[in-house]
């Protein structure tokens, strides 16, 4: 619906410009965000170099693409932000509606979805905001205690002391649902009081004892000292004898086990290892990996795990392939993880492509080649719970993820 309401948009101003040599260079920046708080996500669609950040725990991500040369280095990492903000050609942008009669190609417009949990806030803007003030000071004022109203004013505020050398566009949106909070309670034990004829029994409240507390000493029997001393003997020989092949046994295991993780640790090829690093290194929670067409894939001989709240991997076209020997999943995305984005890339000859745990993961422009289970949700239930219901035919909201 998104994409159709800015194709449609695209249509009706590129007529306009040829109805009026007036708006002759007649063209429109846009980002558009749905929010939908029932299910705690939202949705967007986005032309040009206007953003769409998200909020969330103190943490300010960018969401959206710059559609600009100078976009794409300081989205890739090639330009630091304080260098892209005073490029002289920071505001030549390559995508826009109105720019042709139709737009052809099915990535021109850039839409996607993400969590929109309890507390999280989103900010819509145009480059006359993020062009005067770096995200250090937009998530400075998107910290305070103040309401939406109050912060909107201060980001324009700040914009204009900085210069405001353009029109300043500001959008917030909160999710303001109460997160949920679990309280813990202390389980209950059954006794039976001695002497009781009905056998009635009794809840008890179970205290934090501390083990001192439950050690219980008897002191009224009289200590046996009518041992034979051959015996004594016999016996601390035996229990020597045990615990030395107790120890061997233990040093072998851990020699064992430490051959096996360095062995494991050594399989790592230089490419996959400056990919697993710059996962764990980034701050910016996007990995942007370079990549030519046609160029040499990057070969997996053991799972990429992680663990981040939030991470945008844009893989520009790369091939992830598994190594001959290695039979596990690419991916695998911990419980921990609310926002990881998989964008631009194959993976190929994989057991499990991406193993997961909640709903964290996006795809965009992902193909699976070869691989017996392209994603795969592990589930995890108490022994103790009951469940009910029925699993989903599909997890995808998006049609456009193709498996070969």
């Amino acid at each position: 619906m998104m994409k159709e309401a800015l194709s449609a948009s695209n249509e009706a101003i590129y007529k306009e410009k040829q109805a009026s040599k007036v708006n002759g260079q007649m063209a429109c920046v846009l980002t558009l965000a749905l929010a939908d708080l029932a299910n705690n996500k939202f949705f967007y669609a986005h032309v040009g170099d206007t953003r769409l950040y998200l909020l969330r725990d103190n943490s300010l991500v960018k969401i959206t693409h710059d559609h600009s040369f100078v976009g794409f280095l300081e989205d890739s990492g090639r330009l630091s932000e304080e260098a892209a903000m005073r490029h002289p050609k920071r505001n030549e942008i390559n995508k826009a509606l109105g720019f042709d009669a139709q737009i052809r190609a099915g990535d021109y417009i850039e839409t996607g979805e993400s969590p929109f949990l309890p507390g999280d806030v989103i900010l819509l803007c145009s480059d006359g905001l993020t062009d005067m003030i770096d995200n250090r000071t937009i998530t400075t004022i998107l910290k305070t205690n103040k309401n939406l109203s109050f912060k909107g004013k201060a980001l324009i505020d700040a914009a204009n002391d900085a210069g405001g050398k353009d029109n300043i566009t500001v959008v917030l949106v909160q999710n303001n649902k109460p997160p949920l909070k679990l309280t813990a309670t202390k389980p209950a034990m059954t006794t039976k009081e001695n002497g009781d004829t009905n056998n009635k029994e009794h809840l008890v409240e179970v205290k934090n004892t501390s083990v001192e507390q439950l050690v219980v000493r008897d002191t009224s029997r009289k200590k046996k000292s009518s041992i034979v001393p051959f015996f004594s003997f016999l016996g601390v020989l035996i229990l020597a004898a045990l615990a030395w092949l107790l120890y061997q046994n233990y040093n072998k295991n851990g020699q064992e086990k430490e051959g096996k993780n360095t062995l494991r640790a050594q399989k790592r090829n230089e490419q996959e290892q400056l990919f697993i690093d710059s996962i764990n290194g980034t701050k910016t929670k996007e990995v942007f990996v370079l990549h030519q067409q046609g160029g040499p894939p990057i070969v997996l001989t053991d799972s990429i795990s992680i663990n981040k709240d939030s991470l945008h991997i844009i893989g520009n076209g790369v091939t992830i392939r598994s190594d001959t020997t290695y039979k596990g999943p690419a991916f695998i995305l911990s419980p921990s993880c609310k926002y990881i984005l998989l964008d631009s890339l194959t993976l190929e000859n994989f057991d499990i492509g991406v193993l997961v745990k909640n709903q964290g993961l996006q795809l965009r422009h992902v193909q699976f080649k070869n691989c017996r289970i392209p994603v795969q949700h592990q589930y995890t239930f108490s022994d103790t719970t009951i469940v009910n219901g029925r699993f989903a035919d599909t997890v995808f909201y998006n049609s456009e993820v193709n498996s070969q």
